[in-house]
């Protein structure tokens, strides 16, 4: 019943580029969060699989972002499109 302490301290965004990244895509709005989240998915796949390293994951998320151009305000299959454009970007690149 007793929580203890609780310490919170500013994110560390070279330690954690993923997060870095979210925030990236958050604050960019429109289809860039459904393209990181596809872009992740398969890249954690792809370690997973053993067929990239850990630290290969947020890089491959970056380039796919990098060459995403953002729609605002899309529709549900603009948002699936971009979904399966960023899922093959991201299985391109090793």
């Amino acid at each position: 019943t007793e929580i203890g302490k609780l310490n919170f301290y500013k994110p560390d965004f070279k330690k954690f580029p993923s997060l870095a990244l979210a925030y990236e895509a958050g604050r960019t709005g429109g289809t860039m969060p459904a393209e990181l989240n596809a872009a992740n998915e398969v890249a954690v796949e792809m370690f997973l699989n053993k067929k990239i390293s850990f630290v290969q994951i947020p890089q491959i998320v970056e380039k796919v972002m990098s060459e995403h151009n953002p729609e605002f305000y899309p529709d549900l299959n603009e948002i699936n499109r971009i979904d399966s454009w960023a899922r093959n970007k991201a299985g391109e690149i090793k």
